[in-house]
Order: structure tokens, then sequence, then C-alpha cells
């Protein structure tokens, strides 16, 4: 196994007594700190033990257990029905049997788009992180067999690509900009990494090691130009580099992000549409397709947490704010625009057109994670949590079985029947709302030098250890997010005293925190960590009480297709109103909110268990406007064309995330209002 490192990189003491030692010993050292990793490799998201400019790590995702709650039946509809009717599906359009082309085990056409090998990765990426917080030797073998599949295809150089081999051989790495191909090896390469920390098995791993070998013996500076079209090769090079420890996989990640395109000829519209092309760090605008974005925003805080290069950092900060300030959806969504599945200009957030692809709101979550890990600020653990519940969560049905590949903020009755779909040709939504609830766990805490950081809330159980050493337990006991109340019960195996960062969301406007039934010192202030320091014993108890009023929030008047209209928000849940639970003469496009100085008094919460699932549903007394638009001339005078609050009417809304979870029906998220 090859390793390179640094200057600053503490050389190991087998490295440094290399000269005095025989080879056959030095070999036998070598070997046996190679197996030593193998043998314990860590079951994280991300591996940021050794990051040098990480200032949280993470915690196994095996070290948490979601007991019953809101996350524990989406996870075992992942498990029982999501995860084996998606590799049903894969071997039905043929996606696996592309492998099998290649080695000749079946005489059949390729099938699907250039991409598809990354959607049976992303699949076994899934099911990796499932096998991370619960060994099966079915799911194991499972995964083994399409291993086999997948290296018996690969070429002897180390290339791998069902598309780009055989007929298609010539013309590989001739188109960058749209052929996927590093895209690809992107997600293999995580998916063999997931399932060597979850198991120990190498195979797939090292099948990626040798295409990225490859790449690096071949490309880079004075050779050959390399560029990701489809950015994803960055996370994945940084984080096989924290695993086996080879600093070349950081630079040649280094090397794509700094970009090439001038030696490529690349046509400017090419460059902003994937992303790459140029040096990340010559952007200071959000642009582009969204996806491909947060996957090069990702890879870009990876490679900050490895090097600190302040240029990333500061492009960073600048993308981050121009995208939370005026292109991100309420939803915590991405991108507006269908044509390239793109972002469009700031303030252009349109409602029933809205693209937001559910990958594009993972890919936001996963970008905020590196960038809370980068940080320790709670505004990036907002955003993460405003994606994961709203726009990533809708993205998959309560059923398990049915997918949004866009996820729109407005549906009229004929297109909502069109928006869940079990297949699409362009697979990559599925296995990756697969793969993020098969890693939840993970995303619940963290450490620090001096402490725990708590993250989000559900109830769970978490079984690991400090920074210095000491084990230590927590508990959750929770409702939410439908009940503010959370009793978190610290456990450390001796007394220590240490840093509990409690995350205040910035939604929560009024949070108590008391420690042993006794009130914080500190007033917990919204969009913070509270960092409670003392002296923890087991049995002491953590309660918060988050402020769970209803909200009526607006858009900045610039977003026009908002002016004038207010949504609902309960907690971290956006809310939405369906058709079919309003009064028949009610229809969504005449109804209006009538809110008062109070909004919060102007909603009220109703538990309804038997509705989606379980839900906490929002009754408002609404009105019906008057005059019907559709009565009206095309244009009239203003007197006339001003709707005016018509009879009263009850409403119901739901969570956003469960829309079209019934029958099709229309759906509305911003609603006139008046006050």
């Amino acid at each position: 196994m090859s390793r390179r490192y640094n200057e600053s990189t503490p050389r190991p003491a087998w490295q440094a007594a290399g000269a005095i030692m025989k080879p056959a010993i030095l070999l036998l050292l070598v070997y046996a700190a190679a197996c030593a990793q193998t043998a314990a490799p860590s079951k994280v998201i991300l591996n940021l033990e050794r990051s040098p400019y990480a200032k949280l790590h993470n915690v196994p995702v095996s070290a948490v257990t979601i007991t019953n709650g809101f996350w524990s039946e989406r996870r075992k509809t992942n498990v029982e029905k999501s995860i084996p009717t998606m590799l049903q599906l894969l071997e039905e359009h043929g996606i696996v049997d592309n492998f099998r082309r290649l080695s000749g085990a079946r005489q059949v056409a390729r099938q699907g788009p250039l991409y598809t090998d990354s959607d049976l990765y992303k699949w076994m990426e899934a099911l990796a992180f499932v096998l991370e917080t619960r060994r099966d030797a079915r799911l194991e073998a499972t995964f083994d067999g399409l291993t086999r599949d997948i290296v018996a295809a690969q070429e002897p150089s180390g290339y791998l690509n069902t598309y780009w081999q055989g007929e298609r051989k010539v013309k590989r790495f001739t188109e960058m900009d749209g052929g996927h191909e590093l895209y690809c090896l992107g997600h293999m390469i995580q998916a063999g990494v997931a399932y060597y920390r979850a198991t120990g098995k190498r195979e797939l791993m090292d099948a990626g090691i040798r295409f990225a070998d490859y790449l690096i013996r071949d490309f880079g500076p004075d050779k050959r130009p390399l560029l990701a079209g489809h950015p994803e090769i960055e996370m994945a090079l940084i984080e096989l580099a924290r695993t086996t420890g080879d600093r070349r996989y950081i630079d040649l990640a280094g090397y794509i992000l700094r970009g090439d395109g001038e030696r490529l000829k690349l046509r400017p519209q090419q460059m902003s549409y994937m992303f790459s092309g140029r040096p990340f760090t010559s952007r200071t605008i959000v642009e582009g397709h969204a996806v491909r974005f947060g996957y090069a925003s990702s890879g870009a805080t990876d490679y900050y947490l490895e090097t600190g290069d302040p240029a990333f950092k500061k492009t960073l900060d600048t993308l981050w704010d121009d995208l939370t300030g005026t292109k991100m959806y309420l939803t915590g969504g991405i991108g507006s625009r269908s044509a390239g599945e793109a972002f469009g200009d700031p303030y252009e957030l349109p409602n029933a057109k809205a693209y937001t692809e559910s990958c594009a709101a993972i890919a936001n979550l996963m970008w905020n994670w590196r960038m809370l890990h980068a940080t320790g600020e709670s505004k990036y653990t907002d955003v993460l949590e405003r994606a994961l519940y709203n726009s990533a969560n809708s993205g998959m049905s309560l059923t398990g079985t049915l997918y949004c590949y866009r996820n729109p903020l407005e549906l009229s009755a004929e297109t909502a029947g069109k928006i869940r779909n079990p297949w699409y040709t362009t697979t990559c939504c599925p296995p990756n709302l697969e793969r993020l609830l098969a890693q939840l766990p993970g995303y619940f805490y963290s450490t620090s030098r001096d402490g725990l950081y708590v993250h989000l809330f559900d109830n769970n159980t978490l079984d690991w250890k400090l920074e210095s050493g000491t084990p230590v337990k927590v508990a959750q006991k929770t409702g939410y997010p439908w009940d503010g109340a959370v009793e978190i019960a610290v456990s450390p195996a001796e007394p220590v005293k240490f840093n509990l960062y409690l995350r205040i969301p910035a939604w929560s406007r009024v949070t108590s925190v008391s420690i042993n039934g006794k009130p914080a010192g500190e007033k917990p202030a919204p969009g913070s960590y509270l960092a409670i320091q003392r002296q923890w014993t087991a049995g002491d108890v953590v309660r918060v009480v988050f402020d769970m009023s209803a909200r009526a929030v607006v858009a900045n008047p610039r977003v026009q297709e908002n002016y004038r209209r207010a949504a609902v928000e309960r907690g971290p849940l956006v809310y939405c109103m369906e058709q079919l639970d309003q009064p028949q003469d009610a229809p969504l496009e005449q109804i209006a909110l009538k809110l008062t100085a109070h909004p919060d008094k102007d909603f009220t919460a109703e538990l309804r268990k038997e509705l989606l699932g379980g839900v906490v549903v929002l009754k408002h007394r609404g009105v019906v406007e008057t005059p019907v638009a559709a009565s009206l001339p095309l244009y009239s005078p203003i007197d006339a064309a001003d709707p005016r609050p018509g009879k009263a009417v009850d409403l119901t809304f739901i969570p956003y995330y469960a829309f079209m979870n019934r029958e099709p029906t229309g759906m509305l998220v911003w609603t006139p209002y008046f006050k």
C-alpha cells in the first residue's frame, strides 16, 4: 500500500527506524501496520481524524442507534423495501449486465445512459452503510457477488467504465465535459471505501485504487490534462487518501479542482454548466448545474480540510452566502431551472417549475456537513437540517418504492400524478436517497478536542468516546419534530469535564435548557451551539425545549412569484396544503391566509396518528378570495382586479415532505395572505 506524507505529518516509527533495520524486518512491520489498518477501519461518513483543518470529527455510523421515532420507520422501509426493490430494477434494466457483458458472462447490448455505472455504485454504497450498522451475511454476499461482476470487467490498466470500454475505447477521456468517467469512478471509490469500513473487505476499494493510480500515471501536470465534467471524483479521492494514507490522491483532487479548461479549449457555456474546467477559486457566484455545484463545493471543502488553502475557504464562504442569500428554496432544495438542471438568476425561485432535484438537496446537505466540520458553526447545521427534513425527505415516498426526481413547491392535480415514479432512465436520485437514509446515524453527533456536539434530535443512543479517550454514552428521548422537548442523558464511563455543545436551531425563537432539573445559566441564542461545560457524571440529564409555534414566513420581495404570499413552518418542517384536505368549495388557487399580528396564534397543531404515517397537521381559519380570477377579463382596473377576502374557511396543512403520498391532487407551499 503506497503512502506519502507531507513535511508536517509525523513519520511512522517504522519509517524512522528503517535506516538501521534489515529490509526483511522492515517489510514485516509495514505489512503489520497495513493489516492493523485493515482490521479496524473507522465506520464514519468522513474520516477526519487526521485532517489538520477539521475542527470537528465524525462519530461512526455504527456508534449511533436510532430507536423508535421519526426516522426509524423511514430507515426500516429503506432496508426492507427501497434497497431490495431498487436492485431488482437495476437488474431488470440491464445496469448490472453492463458489467457482465464486458467479462463475457452475458451476451447482451449495453443498456442505459453513459452514467449508469454510478447508479449501481451508489446503491452499493447505500448497502455498505446499512452493513456499517449491522452485519448481515446475506447482504454481504449480494455485495460480494456484484463486486466480482464489476472487477471482472476491469481492464489490466485499471480503467473501468462500461460505456467507454469495447467499441468506444478510442474515445475515452475525449469528452470530459459530459463523459462522466470520473463521476462513475468517484462513486465506485466511495462504495468501495464504505464497504471496506463496514466489513474490512477491500476488493472493490482496490479496484478503485487501480483506476486512480492509472489516472495518476497518465494525467496531471506535464501529462494529459484531466477534468471532471460532473464533480464527484474530488470527494472520493480525498476520502481514499484519508483511508489509505496516500497523499497523491489529495494532490490529484487538487489538480482537478484548480481546473485546466484552457488547455482543453472548452466553450464558456460548457465550463459554467459543469462547474469545472476553470479554477474553483475563481468562482464568485453560484451558477450552472445544481448537483455539480454541490458536489464540487463538497470536494473543495474536503480539499480545504486537508490543506487549509485560504483561497478555497474564501471561495466557499462567498458561494455559501450567495446560495443561502439568493438561490436556495425554503425547503433547502437548490436548482430552479429544468434547462441544464441549473440555478437561475438571484431570487429566481419559481414554485411549480422548480427543478429542485433530490440529488441537489442531498448535495446541499453534504456540503453543509463538511462546512460544519471545518468551522463548528451552527448555520451549516441549520441548512443541513432544512434540506434533510424537507427537500431530501420528500424525494422518497412513504412506501419507499416511489421517488421524486423533482421536488416542486406547487403542483396542479394534472401534474401531481407524474411526480413520483418507481424508475427513471436517469436513476441517480433513488440510490442517493437510500444512501442518505442508511448513513443517517452518522449525522447526529461529532466530537472535538474539548467535547461532544449534538447536531440533530430524535430518539437514539450514542455509544462512543470523547477524544480524550473516555467512553461516553448519550441517550435522547423526544417526540421531535412533532414535540420540541428533548431529554439528553449523558453517561461518561467516569466523571469527566468536557463541553456538551447543544445545537439551538435558528428557527427556535425561545429555547429553555435545564441540567438535572435546574436551569442552565446561559440563555440559549437561536442559531448557535450552547456550550455546557461541567463535570459530567453518569445519570446527568439535559432537558431542552424548543419553540414549536407555527411560523408564517415571507420571501424577499425580489422573489416575484412569492410576493404577497406566505409559507408556514413548524419546527424544522415546511408545511404545504393539498387540495384533498380542503373544503370542496375552496380550490387552492382561491385560498388565502388570514394572519393577525401574532401569526403563531393563527395556527393550531393537531396530531393525526392515522395520517401519512403519523403527522402533526396545522389548522388555520383562512378565507376563499373573491372575485374568482377566472371570471375576470385578461386586464381590469386595479380596484376590480384586487382580490378581496370572501367567506371564512378551515384550512389544513401537512408537512411538505409527505406531499403526493395519497392520490393525485394539487399542492401549494406559498399562499396569498391578508393581514
